[in-house]
């Protein structure tokens, strides 16, 4: 996987759910779309693991379901969607039935260095084959394609595409102000003064929530003070973490959280984004799937709300996808495998994309099919600087990643100071 250019708490009954599904899923009786017997090859269901369990996520993942359905009719779709924490809630609960030889069928999984965990583990089946099998490495592009690619092998089918560094901004809250809802910031610096007349003015600057979401915040901070090439190189070895050009990007992180609500460890991303949607905060930074927060409340692109790169990130596409696995031992294989078909063909992936808000990975996706927002963004994807994502998945392993988150937290709290900040970055990426 080349990584050098170019989203609360797991409810109690959420997880006896899901375990509930699986222990169906291994013990359950039936032909089955092959005909077979219940067991490795068997297509009679499909378990499928995600932490697609409400909003939009919810939304895209029916459509999906609704696709499956008329293409594999013969296999029962299993919902074992976890709810809670951006995905953490149901990461956890996967690693626990990983270890315990009791895999879901198929998982939700980021495409990128997330999956070296569990390659390394053996956990995965190549999927190679697949790709071959569906034409796949002729519709996926290139780039996305060698971010798949580890060690000659490709472990997921990604279902979509989502852009990271994007701003959500209140233009009446701007206007209400005396600043410009429609300005283009060339830097950071220059957004940075606006965001200090909002403060002054008594009114919430930016709001951001529990610490991935400031993790979120970070990287785009990164990427805007060191631009694509010295960002990614973080990720490969070639930036120093200890640099002053590293330490500039901190100060800046730092500056950028002193505008921030003072409850936002107790707020996940919706309530965030949903600040800016009441006109409570004037700006948001949250990749693209924040639109439909938006768009299920009636505003309207351009006159309710503004969306632009984060300043400083104009022409860099931040890069993560979901994406789907087959997991070594899956009870049903057969299911998997028609899931994971679905997932890739381009009817399941235009009804997904476009309940969901992210675009398509194919690239033979027809623009008319999606909304404005989502036609900028293919159009984004297909020519600008592609760079892996630090928060969701793409850039690092996930012990890298939850080292910065757990730094991260410590820095915003108070915990401890940017040198100290700096350092345990450096450390967390040397660990990677």
């Amino acid at each position: 996987m080349r990584v050098n250019r170019r989203i609360g708490a797991m409810v109690a009954g959420a997880a006896i759910t899901a375990l509930t599904l699986s222990a169906c899923s291994g013990n359950s009786n039936g032909d089955g779309g092959d005909g077979g017997s219940e067991g490795g090859g068997s297509a009679s269901e499909v378990e499928v693991f995600t932490w697609w369990a409400a909003g939009s996520e919810k939304a895209g993942l029916d459509a999906l379901v609704g696709v499956f359905n008329e293409q594999h009719p013969d296999t029962e779709f299993v919902n074992g969607a976890v709810a809670g924490g951006a995905g953490s809630a149901a990461k956890d609960l996967l690693q626990s039935r990983l270890q315990a030889n009791d895999p879901p069928d198929t998982f939700q999984a980021h495409a990128g260095m997330e999956l070296l965990d569990y390659i390394n583990a053996g956990q995965l089946q190549d999927l190679s084959p697949l790709y071959d099998e569906l034409g796949l490495r002729d519709v996926f592009p290139a780039d996305l394609l060698e971010r798949l690619t580890h060690e000659d092998e490709i472990y997921s089918i990604p279902s979509n595409i989502h852009r990271a560094n994007m701003m959500w901004s209140n233009p009446a809250v701007l206007e209400e102000n005396g600043l410009d809802p429609q300005r283009a910031y060339g830097s950071l610096d220059e957004w940075f003064a606006d965001l200090d007349t909002l403060q002054e003015a008594g009114v919430t600057p930016l709001s951001v929530a529990t610490a991935w979401t400031q993790v979120h915040l970070l990287e785009t901070i990164l990427l805007a003070d060191l631009g694509a090439d010295s960002y990614s190189g973080l990720w490969d070895g070639t930036t120093d973490w200890e640099s002053a050009e590293v330490t500039a990007a901190l100060e800046d992180f730092e500056r950028a959280m002193s505008y921030t609500n003072d409850d936002r460890d107790g707020l996940d991303w919706p309530e965030a984004t949903q600040m800016v949607v009441d006109g409570n905060a004037a700006f948001n930074v949250m990749g693209d799937w924040a639109i439909a927060s938006f768009e299920e409340q009636g505003k309207a692109l351009g006159t309710d709300f503004m969306a632009a790169p984060v300043p400083g990130t104009d022409g860099v596409f931040d890069f993560l996808a979901d994406s789907f696995t087959l997991p070594v031992g899956a009870p049903h294989e057969g299911g998997a495998e028609a899931w994971l078909e679905t997932v890739a063909s381009s009817e399941g992936q235009t009804a997904f994309n476009a309940a969901k808000g992210s675009i398509p990975a194919r690239t033979d996706a027809d623009p008319a099919d999606f909304s404005e927002y989502q036609q900028t963004a293919m159009e984004s994807f297909g020519q600008d600087t592609i760079v892996s994502s630090l928060a969701h998945g793409a850039a690092t392993p996930v012990a890298t990643l939850n080292a910065v988150t757990d730094a991260t937290s410590k820095f915003t709290s108070g915990a401890s100071d940017l040198s100290a900040f700096q350092s345990e970055l450096a450390t967390a990426a040397a660990a990677g």
